[in-house]
């Protein structure tokens, strides 16, 4: 029988945490990252996935969220600012009352993110200097959302990261979480491993030029070079660099690594972002493969189109307590509901599809094209995020369309619902 870890043990893995807990925290507070200025608050929002206020309500309140009650959300991991700075900027957008609660362990990051608030004049973030090991201490109390982007796969445990945001979780909330996924991040492991071997506790510093000196030299044959979708290294500085290949602590998760990580905190999965990604019927032509990917779970759809594309670099994700899980994400299922387009001008869309046009993305390489036809124009000239779909059916039909019945007009916004929600560009809310 295997001898028992004893005390000796115990101390050393301790401080061996601890030691890559420090590691961690230099690195930020020498590289805050992603690398911002706090000037081009007045020209631009940087927004994305997840926690965009419409998006996150569609995802974990079912489109039903009152944000005229206080909310609470917390970013854990907030870096130089850029969920905390989305979210309170269209909190006070929308007049909603409450607090974005910023928590960081690098002062030299939450600096910039202060910076970024103080430039837009936002009243509703709090900052708090603070490591997820320590959530439990803080008295933050509960959240209504948390926000936990590129810090999981950081963590020494990952597993007790997650469990403390959720015990942190109202029971009515949900998460917002992004982790990298390994296929599309092909070359990165790679690359860190030869510079590891080439000098792991050398000066920073030096450590950022043998990096450079070793990205000049890949031959062609090497995966990273191969890899033309990863670009930290090459236009984000040195942030960029030593964020992606010299981070003291560095995973990804497949789609059902993620999946174990949000059931074991007690948690569930409610969608993937942007869901089209995780859609592998779109790609596979042939009926027999087709009929058996119809016959497998949500869940293992997505991870064979995972498989099958080869191009995820990260898994953003929401996620909900258990107890509600299935329940939380908005359907398309009454005429009270709201549909909110998320990238597209109505107008502009309708002229294209009125066209005869199609609907063109690129993702990380994969090419797609979703014809819109021509009866979707008149939905599209009406998506505007206010009206619903009871009202746009009724505009519809007032002006003399061939086929006016619910039923026609429902059939056509749900192919058309199918194509924007699956880019993430059309989201939903209650009246």
């Amino acid at each position: 029988m295997p001898p028992t870890q004893g005390p000796r043990q115990e101390l050393s893995a301790e401080m061996a945490a601890e030691d890559r807990n420090a590691k961690v925290r230099a690195h930020y507070e020498a590289h805050p990252y992603p690398a911002r200025d706090p000037a081009d608050e007045a020209k631009r929002l940087v927004t994305g996935s997840p926690s965009g206020l419409a998006e996150l309500n569609h995802y974990v309140f079912a489109g039903g969220r009152d944000f005229t009650r206080p909310f609470r959300a917390l970013v854990a991991g907030g870096g130089t600012g850029d969920a905390a700075i989305m979210l309170a900027q269209q909190l006070a957008d929308a007049g909603a009352p409450g607090e974005v609660v910023h928590l960081d362990i690098s002062e030299a990051s939450a600096a910039v993110a202060r910076a970024r608030a103080e430039a837009r004049r936002l009243a509703n973030i709090r900052f708090v200097r603070g490591s997820l090991a320590e959530l439990d201490s803080l008295g933050l109390g509960t959240f209504d959302y948390i926000d936990c982007c590129g810090v999981l796969h950081h963590l020494d445990d990952p597993e007790s990261g997650l469990a403390a945001l959720a015990r942190a979780l109202d029971p009515g909330g949900g998460m917002g979480i992004m982790v990298y996924a390994p296929l599309g991040r092909s070359g990165v492991y790679h690359a860190q491993s030869m510079l590891r071997m080439l000098g792991a506790d050398d000066a920073l510093d030096a450590r950022i030029g043998r990096a450079r000196a070793l990205l000049s030299q890949l031959p062609p044959t090497n995966w990273l070079r191969r890899n033309p979708y990863v670009g930290d290294h090459l236009l984000s500085g040195d942030a960029g660099l030593v964020d992606l290949l010299l981070h003291p602590r560095d995973r990804a998760y497949t789609v059902h690594e993620v999946d174990r990580l949000v059931r074991g905190a007690g948690l569930a999965l409610a969608g993937f972002i942007e869901p089209v990604r995780y859609e592998p019927l779109i790609h596979v032509r042939d009926e027999g493969l087709a009929a058996r990917l119809r016959a497998m779970s949500w869940l293992d759809r997505c991870a064979f189109a995972e498989l099958l594309c080869g191009n995820l670099k990260t898994h953003v994700f929401y996620a909900v307590p258990a107890a509600r899980a299935g329940a939380t994400v908005a359907r398309p299922d009454s005429p009270e509901t709201v549909p909110v387009p998320a990238g597209f001008e109505g107008k502009a869309m309708a002229e294209r599809a009125a066209r005869g046009g199609t609907l063109k993305a690129e993702l990380d390489g994969l090419k797609l094209a979703f014809p819109l036809g021509a009866g979707a124009a008149p939905i599209l000239a009406r998506i505007d995020g206010w009206r619903s779909l009871g009202r746009i059916h009724a505009e519809i039909a007032a002006a003399g369309a061939p086929n006016p019945g619910w039923d026609a007009f429902k059939a056509e916004f749900d192919r058309l619902y199918a194509v924007l929600n699956g880019l993430n560009l059309l989201l939903l809310r209650k009246e």
